[in-house]
């Protein structure tokens, strides 16, 4: 019997930087996209610059994310900061209660973990902090392939 290695090693270095969903923000794309398909996960390389703020947002999947540079404050639905640096994990549940922002201090660059590779559960909602309604734009949407979804039943 014969065994191919699927083993596959990818140089950060050599992967386009694409634009991210706030001002500020690119992404590398790792694994889990058309180049290097994965059946559970996809995993980024976020970089922020320093001043970037993300507006409180939620995902319908769970987020993680290891800081590998730089420094920022992560706030959550309740407004509770939490300062972040080099070698923290912040672990975001699906659904609101698991919202969060970036209010980038320092240069960041942050290992990101989503738990779907699924088109249509990618997409993030921003948190309107006042009146705690939710909402993403039309063009957002589309842009993450979720303007339909696959049925559940």
């Amino acid at each position: 019997m014969e065994v191919k290695s699927t083993l596959r090693v990818i140089d950060a270095s050599t992967l386009s930087a694409e634009e991210g969903v706030t001002d500020g923000q690119t992404i590398k794309r790792i694994v889990g996209h058309a180049a290097v398909p994965t059946d559970r996960v996809r995993i980024g390389l976020a970089t922020y610059t320093a001043g970037a703020y993300e507006q409180l947002h939620w995902h319908p999947i769970e987020a993680y994310y290891f800081v590998v540079s730089g420094h920022a404050t992560v706030r959550d639905f309740e407004g509770k900061e939490y300062p972040v640096g080099p070698g923290s994990s912040i672990y975001a549940p699906a659904g609101i209660a698991g919202a969060h922002e970036w209010e980038v201090k320092e240069s960041l660059q942050l290992l990101s973990v989503r738990a779907t590779t699924e088109p249509d559960r990618k997409p993030q909602f921003t948190v309107d902090k006042k009146t705690k309604r939710s909402y993403i734009d039309l063009e957002e949407l589309a842009k993450r392939g979720a303007l339909s979804f696959k049925s559940h039943y």
